[in-house]
């Protein structure tokens, strides 16, 4: 199949370009919005055991991959969809109705309850297993106080397993097209970079709809929440099931921006 300027390259390339476009405007701003920060500058600089040059390297390399994956797996769907398409092709500029809506949102429905249970049981049993954890996830946990752009600062190895294969389980599960897929994997650039970055800002349309926000995610890269709040990226479900979910409450600093706690009773823990 040859790929030309098509939807295999644009599900290929512009979820990842809205990564950096959404993270770059929260590095942009950052500066501006320290009264909404998680994570004073002494934690920054005294907490985290990596740099934001090898951050940044670390994304690119994993993005790198990741890419490739999704180029292997569209590779594996286009010559369906495009048979598909052919023979439709009679209805190709007909409007998209209200029956298209609702069959595109269940599928976005479907793929995110696919993504987050895949992310939950990966992403809690990298935790639980010694080797696994030492040489594979806690090169994303050297990011204490995490940085917008390191949402997929992660080991090679963990960003195929996690993000590439949960990606590809998720967009066959739920039968989206490749073009809905364009418009799925933006939102999860979105909502994985929005966790990332460290700030609590008043009116974020993220923090209305999702209990899973950069709030939630800070609780699981502080020492105390190792061991909670796995879920990524959408919902809080399976920790709440599964027993693995931290309350906390959000505290104003007095030098500026806010603090997350975790309730008392798992302070000691």
């Amino acid at each position: 199949m040859a790929l030309a300027i098509s939807d295999e390259l644009l599900g290929i390339f512009v979820p990842i370009l809205v990564y950096w476009i959404y993270s770059g405007i929260y590095m942009a701003f950052g500066t501006s919005l320290d009264n909404y920060k998680l994570h004073s500058e002494e934690d920054e600089k005294h907490k985290n055991l990596v740099s934001k040059w090898q951050v940044l390297r670390g994304v690119l390399l994993t993005q790198s991959l990741q890419a490739f994956g999704a180029f292997l797996l569209f590779m594996g769907t286009g010559e369906n969809e495009k048979t598909e398409d052919s023979a439709s092709a009679s209805t190709a500029t007909k409007p998209t109705s209200f029956i298209d809506i609702i069959v595109i949102g269940r599928q976005f429905v479907i793929a995110m309850l696919v993504l987050d249970t895949w992310t939950y049981f990966t992403h809690r049993f990298l935790h639980q297993n010694k080797f696994l954890y030492r040489h594979l996830h806690s090169r994303h946990h050297r990011m204490v106080v995490s940085y917008a752009f390191g949402a997929q600062y992660t080991h090679p190895l963990e960003g195929l397993l996690v993000d590439t294969v949960g990606g590809a389980v998720a967009f066959v599960l739920s039968g989206m097209s490749l073009r809905t897929s364009i418009f799925f994997f933006s939102f999860v650039s979105i909502k994985i970079v929005d966790d990332h970055c460290g700030f609590c800002l008043p009116g974020n349309p993220i923090h209305f709809f999702f209990k899973n926000n950069s709030v939630y995610h800070d609780v699981h890269h502080q020492i105390h929440g190792a061991k909670y709040n796995f879920s990524q990226p959408f919902f809080v479900m399976w920790d709440k099931i599964l027993g693995t979910y931290m309350p906390y409450s959000l505290e104003k600093r007095i030098e500026g921006g806010f603090e997350v706690r975790p309730a008392k009773e798992f302070k000691d823990d």
